[in-house]
């Protein structure tokens, strides 16, 4: 059964078609969410465990490697180069990066806590563009950066993806985003949506 809506000077709406649109945008949310939830979740794997692909079995965080060294180590580019090389490596900064690629990935993954997440994911990104810093041409030894476009990159748009899931995501049809939504506590303070 399908009714029809009448607003004074807009044409007839089907609540069906309505309905079809919200839940086809839901899917597509939830989909973009999951994806983005193997962006974080997969980086944290292969660099506790080593799984080869970024980081050798040797290198892993488990075998007493940094996740942090690697690509902090290297940052060659941009005004904060200094800083993300003195960091590189440090206990404190690999803790809080494997923890952010987790905690991001398993909030997108089932839905839950998404602005905390979308919060937290997009200062890592911003921070990670700033380490490749896609405005230089070449890096301060000379060699050509690579960068394609003077401003925006790939964590860039992942971060707009995750306000994106933040912003639409909360009550998600796949997940516990809507079980999550109703908590009191998430109630009483909606930023834990």
């Amino acid at each position: 059964m399908s009714a029809v809506i009448t607003r004074p000077g807009t044409t007839e709406i089907s609540t069906s078609v309505v309905v079809q649109r919200r839940s086809f945008a839901g899917m597509a949310t939830d989909v973009f969410r999951f994806a983005l939830a193997i962006l974080f979740l997969w980086p944290f794997l292969d660099k506790t465990f080593g799984l080869g692909y970024s980081t050798p079995s040797a290198k892993s965080w488990i075998s007493g490697g940094s996740p942090t060294k690697g690509f902090l180590g290297h940052v060659e580019v941009g005004p904060l180069q200094s800083t993300f090389r003195s960091i590189a490596g440090n206990p404190v900064i690999d803790w809080l990066f494997m923890l952010t690629l987790l905690g991001v990935g398993v909030a997108l993954a089932l839905g839950v806590v998404l602005r905390i997440a979308a919060l937290s994911g997009s200062i890592l990104l911003v921070l990670m563009w700033a380490a490749e810093w896609p405005p230089a041409h070449f890096g301060s030894t000379g060699v050509a950066t690579g960068s394609t476009n003077p401003f925006l990159d790939y964590h860039l748009i992942f971060a707009l993806g995750l306000i994106l899931v933040a912003a639409v995501g909360t009550a998600s049809t796949w997940g516990l985003g809507k079980w999550w939504t109703g908590r009191e506590v998430v109630l009483a303070h909606p930023v834990l949506r």
